[in-house]
């Protein structure tokens, strides 16, 4: 780990926000279709507010000067955070940033108070969901389907004693 790591919370507009943005584009556009600039498009015309403070954030890391990962969440209901954008730079891989910046939005979430993480990934990206089963989010019925296919839903609760109560 480099002692040159520093984690930024900054806006969806923020030039440090714009390498996880573009690499985002092209990542999705790769595995999912459409152009990177339709992709980015969609991306960024997003709200920002979605991802602001106090019901959500941005979280860029910057390692010696170069924007290496990053994730960001939004409010889902009054318990719940979502995961949004998890990211790491494709030359910063397999470094353990991933869960670095998941370990960053749960200490924040839990900060704001929400009591529970909720997120889809999709069925395309295996290794955010090797990622998400490692650190203890619990797979949910692959009942949501998006234009790329079934996405894949998880939760976590953030009191470790605390389940969901059965309707």
């Amino acid at each position: 780990m480099s002692m040159s790591r520093r984690v930024f919370h900054v806006g969806q507009h923020d030039p440090l926000a714009a390498p996880l943005l573009a690499e985002l584009a092209i990542e999705y556009s790769s595995r999912y279709g459409g152009t990177p600039g339709e992709v980015h498009a969609d991306l960024t015309g997003y709200s920002a507010s979605h991802f602001a403070p106090p019901q959500g954030d941005l979280l860029i890391v910057v390692d010696n000067g170069e924007t290496v990962a990053g994730g960001a969440f939004q409010r889902y209901d009054a318990e719940t955070a979502e995961l949004k954008r998890i990211w790491t730079a494709a030359t910063h891989r397999r470094k353990g940033l991933g869960r670095f910046v998941l370990d960053q939005l749960e200490a924040e979430i839990a900060r704001r108070g929400y009591r529970r993480i909720y997120l889809t990934t999709g069925p395309r990206q295996p290794e955010a969901v090797a990622l998400y089963t490692a650190a203890g989010y619990t797979a949910l019925p692959r009942d949501v389907r998006k234009e790329v296919g079934y996405v894949h839903p998880f939760e976590k609760f953030l009191d470790a004693g605390e389940q969901a109560i059965p309707a």
